[in-house]
């Protein structure tokens, strides 16, 4: 075996088994390990099939992403072994020659498979969140030749704190009664006391299923090297697999894409708040040290990485409210509702009478005027679909947090400075305003599927879109003055008239 001073060294010859591969950290996880350590053996991938798509095909479907269309090693795709199974099933769904398989083979586990629905029933949260975890945890004790356990948690628990710290917070309920007793009744009984037991630490399902599962993992893990990783709100690539990356609309990747095509204009938040934002490769860079760094010091103790900025390269709603905004000025959209505006405000009466007149009634009209063309009405649904999504995000973008990430600079100052760079997630670095020029090009290329080649385009729109707010912006006051003006004059020609 090489070094394992070095990290793809420490990879070289050695098999993982990964579960939620499928998901945005999954699929750049994947590639990652791929690329910057061509000699890992094996990845074990857990894929769940359904009646209409084998084993074969997810595994061929994932291939084909466009993740991989930067990899360089194309023969790297051939290590990728699909497991058929799922997350929420007795045993993982694993057949018995594929579970033999990994049990003898696997020595790194990285477990990023979650239910991220905020408004996600507490039993099926629990089923994914806290129950998969659970068996995964039991299939890690028969592994032979296991080293590191990484399970992905989030940066979202103990919210009844100001300052979070990398630690599990002892609960007042045994979590592990708690979910038998979870398990024993039936679902209307689960849902009519859900309120009572996420309480104020836990705004929703979600946060309160990962921080059950933290606790359960903590109690059961035994001799289990294991790790938990709890990331923020994970976003675009600062730099791989590509300067941008970004697959998914979670976070506020789809309010900035709404705002950029003139769609959203007004935004349910406190602009003062330090939003925690984390680039998706940074955060799968600390897993992967993470998974080294537990293989070659075997602690004793469970060890919890932040990979959050909070702490160290802060940054407000209001601050990437007018670095995003700079960055869609210069890098629009091709096509765009109205000039890329947000304006943000936690005041309830002022977001509906606003969200009324900026949203909805020019929806309204739009549909109407589609209809009256023979087009299908469907602007007042989309608003609909977005406020529901965006709503659970609410709580979160009306309060502010401070995550400690201190682990993970410890991780980092027993790097190799070429590791340092390899692996890098060190966001002391993140410069913000360049990384919203990243993450503002990326939503326009992999999210809208604009070309890059049609930016001249956009730009002489966008300026087009901007006379037009301003003749009707001056109309509207020009109307204004000439009515004020009249009405002036009828009220001094009536008082002359008084007079005389």
């Amino acid at each position: 075996m090489a070094s394992e001073n070095s990290i793809a060294d420490f990879f070289a010859d050695r098999s993982v088994f990964i579960t939620g591969s499928t998901g945005f950290v999954g699929k750049v996880l994947v590639e990652k390990l791929l690329r910057a350590c061509p000699k890992i053996k094996r990845l074990y991938l857990l894929m769940r099939t359904s009646s209409s798509k084998d084993i074969a095909t997810r595994r061929r479907e994932l291939i084909n992403n466009q993740v991989f269309a930067w990899l360089d090693q194309p023969r790297a795709l051939d290590k990728i072994v699909a497991i058929a199974g799922d997350i929420t099933l007795p045993g993982l769904g694993i057949s018995a020659s594929d579970m033999q398989l990994l049990v003898d083979e696997v020595s790194i586990v990285f477990n990023s498979a979650a239910s991220v629905r905020f408004d996600h029933e507490l039993k099926d949260a629990l089923e994914t969140n806290v129950k998969g975890p659970r068996q995964l945890l039991a299939i890690c004790q028969k592994m032979k030749k296991l080293e590191a356990f990484v399970h992905v948690s989030t940066a979202f628990n103990n919210l009844d704190k100001d300052v979070v710290g990398e630690m599990i917070y002892p609960s007042h309920m045994d979590p592990i009664k708690l979910l038998n007793f979870l398990e024993s009744i039936d679902g209307d009984f689960t849902k009519s006391i859900t309120t009572q037991l996420l309480g104020k630490s836990n705004p929703n399902t979600y946060t309160f299923s990962k921080s059950l599962a933290e606790q359960i993992l903590e109690r059961e893990r035994f001799n289990v090297p294991l790790a938990i990783v709890r990331p923020s709100i994970v976003t675009a690539a600062a730099k791989e697999p590509t300067p941008g990356w970004i697959d998914s609309l979670y976070g506020p990747t789809g309010l900035i894409a709404g705002g950029a095509k003139g769609f959203l204009r007004l935004f349910k938040c406190d602009a003062s708040c330090v939003i925690d934002l984390i680039p998706v490769d940074y955060a799968v860079n600390l897993m992967i040290a993470v998974a080294w760094h537990q293989a070659i010091t075997k602690p004793s103790q469970l060890t919890i990485y932040t990979s959050s900025t909070s702490y160290h390269n802060p940054i407000t709603i209001q601050q990437l409210r007018l670095l995003s905004e700079d960055a869609v000025i210069k890098y629009p959209p091709k096509e765009i509702m109205w000039c890329p505006s947000g304006e943000c405000t936690n005041r309830d009466w002022y977001f509906r009478i606003n969200v009324l007149f900026t949203h909805y009634l020019p929806a309204y009209f739009l549909d109407f005027i589609g209809q009256l063309t023979g087009k299908r009405a469907k602007m007042v649904k989309l608003y609909e679909k977005v406020f529901k999504a965006t709503s659970s995000l609410g709580f979160f973008n009306c309060h502010q947090w401070q995550f400690v990430s201190e682990n993970s600079l410890k991780i980092r100052s027993k790097m190799s400075a070429s590791d340092q760079h390899a692996f890098d997630f060190d966001v002391r670095q993140l410069n913000w305003r360049t990384y919203f020029e990243i993450y503002v090009q990326g939503i326009r290329q992999f999210i809208l599927k604009d070309d890059p080649s049609t930016l001249p385009q956009a730009r002489k729109l966008l300026v087009r879109m901007y006379l037009l707010k301003l003749f009707i912006r001056s109309l509207v006051s020009l109307c204004f003055v000439l009515s004020v003006i009249s009405k002036t004059r009828h009220i001094f020609q009536s008082s002359i008239s008084s007079l005389l």
